[in-house]
């Protein structure tokens, strides 16, 4: 009798530690958007003034790597902020897992002031231009990993489980690395891939929610019109399923 006390008093304590950790929506979220506030602001010191004394329109053209860089840089950040508010309304709740892939994904986005520095410089300076780009690229690249796995392992919070777009999950988890490869053999071409990621995944969702928007209106014209032939057919004295 004496040697189960301690293991039964114990008990309550190992039944306390095995319950799962959860954390309110609310609070990941908030924290979440801070650090994308944060970096998108960040983003804007890369834009210097070009301090001459003359031709100050000149010299404002000459800073277009960093107009570049900024607006791709930017628009990624507000992408992938869209995406994450898509990802965090259609789940319930956080376990200590997808807080830390959180974690995870809040790390390479504040980390993108940084490439994006290096890159508009080096594209001003002429030289080094092919490794600021792959460092661009490579933390592209890992942002796009983390929300992949944030996404996946989100998916298991989700009240409704619906079909993955494999379209949309894919593209950037190919392009990215792809775009980075070309650095090598053209920073031109990186370039264009970095923007059009960024224009794909603006454009895409915009013009599916419009297709559907289509869809629900025509639905809902049939509807109506529908309930307008019932409405006359009933003025008439009669309903749709007898000869007038």
């Amino acid at each position: 009798m004496g040697a189960e006390a301690p293991s039964t008093a114990f008990r309550p304590r190992l039944s306390a530690l095995s319950k799962v950790f959860v954390v309110r929506k609310t609070r990941a979220e908030a924290f979440s958007d801070g650090v994308f506030a944060v970096a998108a602001t960040l983003l804007v010191f890369n834009l210097v003034d070009p301090k001459v004394s003359s031709g100050l329109s000149r010299a404002l053209i000459s800073e277009w790597p960093s107009y570049a860089a900024y607006a791709i840089s930017f628009s990624t950040i507000v992408v992938i902020w869209v995406n994450h508010h898509a990802v965090t309304d259609t789940i319930e709740r956080f376990d200590r897992r997808l807080l830390f892939i959180n974690g995870l994904l809040l790390l390479t986005v504040a980390a993108v002031p940084f490439p994006t520095g290096l890159l508009a410089h080096y594209l001003q300076a002429g030289h080094d231009q092919v490794t600021a780009s792959v460092a661009y690229g490579l933390t592209m690249t890992s942002m796009g990993i983390a929300f992949s796995a944030f996404n996946l392992y989100a998916r298991r919070f989700r009240p409704v489980l619906v079909p993955l777009d494999w379209l949309a999950f894919s593209t950037g988890l190919l392009l990215w690395p792809l775009a980075t490869a070309a650095s090598f053999v053209s920073v031109g071409v990186a370039l264009a891939l970095y923007a059009f990621i960024v224009l794909f995944y603006v454009a895409m969702p915009i013009l599916r929610e419009d297709r559907g928007w289509g869809v629900r209106s025509a639905q809902a014209g049939s509807s109506l019109g529908a309930l307008g032939g019932a409405r006359a057919a009933e003025s008439h004295g009669g309903d749709l399923g007898q000869d007038p």
